[in-house]
């Protein structure tokens, strides 16, 4: 949520925000909501302290005198106002906060113009997309693939997009999680095993309601969400919390099954392992002192890209146009690895700054020692990473000629062996 001061005094600079994350949002609205709310404080406040004068007044006179019978029969009439005009505030101010809700967070100024994928910003490559075997073929078209994933027997237990992991496929992704935890644990997060069904107010919080509501898996009668990533439970650990100023940056990971919708995803992205409806993944998190969250955002990055230098994987590294993030997102980058059986890239990590926007709307604080104030923290994550895309990049890039995969050395003590195979 934007500060509702920002929005007030500048106005051009909430639009020109809008204008840049290529959003429909009706500003206008939002503003005329803020003002019929300001409007109605305001007649509540004049009405209560003729309330309180009128009081006062009495006080002075004489019970059962004519001007104490007319004192309390205004004191009456002025009550009974105050109590109708504030059921109205309290409506106006429900009416406030929902459109102050449909406002983005602003683009950092570094973020690049742009609305396509296209004008996304190649901020670095690392990697050699030529080095691949000549063999390489898509993940889902090695022989022996559907034996560990099996797709078919997914979709008919719950619909398409929900595979099973098999043997040495679920060992695989085991592994791999296993291998982002301690990395993280290393760079100085604190593991958490968080819920993995939120409620409305954290998903509020966060900025996927209500923006995202269609993506998300709901529960009835419950209301309850699937969380779409680990950022959801993890940044309102701290919801309606004030920190110790001095104990950040605060860290932590977690290890969550994802669910996601993906409405309107079609065609060749949708294949395989590259986009389902319920995947794995490691989140990487961060609240941080606010003069410090844009070194910090350049550190996650690092967690996260160091975790594909260890496994060996061709990679590179986007910085988003303002059309291309996120609705709380200041700031990100996305992290895409090189699929060669596909020849395309595929995004594993999201790394993202949302300066005070979901900290506003968690009321998620830190306080100094040394002069009592408080302020809003910045919080920031990172997939480190997705399990399934990092999968078919294993497969594509590592495959051999005898239809085994090398396993990167890093995750061999996890995994157990050098090779996955198919037969």
């Amino acid at each position: 949520m934007l500060d509702p001061k920002l929005i007030r005094e500048s106005p051009e600079l909430v639009r020109a925000a809008i204008a840049k994350k290529h959003l429909a949002v009706d500003f206008d609205a939002v503003l005329a909501a803020d003002a019929a709310w300001r409007a109605q404080l305001q007649e509540v406040e004049r009405l209560r302290a003729v309330q309180k004068g009128a009081n006062a007044a009495m006080a002075a006179l004489a019970k059962g005198s004519p001007e104490f019978a007319a004192r309390l029969a205004e004191m009456r009439s002025v009550s009974s106002q105050v109590k109708e005009r504030e059921a109205g505030l309290k409506a106006a101010e429900e009416t406030c906060r929902e459109a102050m809700l449909t406002l983005p967070n602003l683009p950092h100024a570094s973020v690049p113009e742009g609305s396509t994928p296209e004008e996304n910003v190649v901020y670095s490559t690392h990697g050699d997309t030529a080095a691949a075997a000549p063999g390489a073929v898509p993940h889902w078209d090695v022989p022996g693939f559907a034996r560990l994933f099996d797709f078919e027997r997914g979709s008919k237990v719950t619909g398409a997009g929900f595979p099973f992991f098999i043997g040495d496929g679920a060992r695989l992704s085991r592994a791999l999680i296993n291998f982002f935890l301690e990395e993280g644990a290393r760079s100085g997060y604190v593991e958490v095993s968080p819920p993995i069904l939120v409620n409305a107010a954290s998903a509020t919080a966060t900025g996927q309601l209500p923006d995202k509501e269609g993506q998300m898996y709901e529960t009835t009668p419950d209301r309850l969400f699937a969380i779409p990533t680990a950022e959801v439970p993890l940044t309102n650990f701290y919801r309606d919390e004030i920190l110790d100023a001095e104990a950040l940056p605060v860290r932590r990971c977690a290890y969550t099954p994802c669910f996601r919708r993906e409405a309107g995803s079609y065609g060749k992205d949708v294949r395989g392992l590259n986009r389902v409806h319920q995947f794995d993944k490691v989140e990487l998190l961060k609240w941080v002192a606010p003069a410090t969250s844009y070194d910090e955002l350049e550190g996650l990055r690092g967690d996260a890209e160091r975790l594909l230098v260890k496994l060996g994987l061709p990679y590179r590294i986007l910085l988003m146009c303002g059309g291309e993030l996120g609705f709380a997102q200041s700031k990100k980058y996305d992290l895409e690895v090189w699929a060669a059986g596909q020849r395309r890239w595929l995004e594993v990590s999201s790394c993202s700054n949302f300066e005070a926007f979901q900290a506003r709307r968690a009321q998620i604080r830190s306080r100094s020692r040394e002069t009592g104030r408080t302020e809003l923290v910045h919080t920031l994550n990172g997939s480190a990473l997705a399990v399934p895309r990092v999968l078919a990049a294993i497969i594509e890039n590592n495959l051999e000629a005898d239809g085994r995969v090398r396993i990167p050395p890093a995750l061999v003590p996890h995994f157990g062996k050098s090779h996955l195979a198919f037969a």
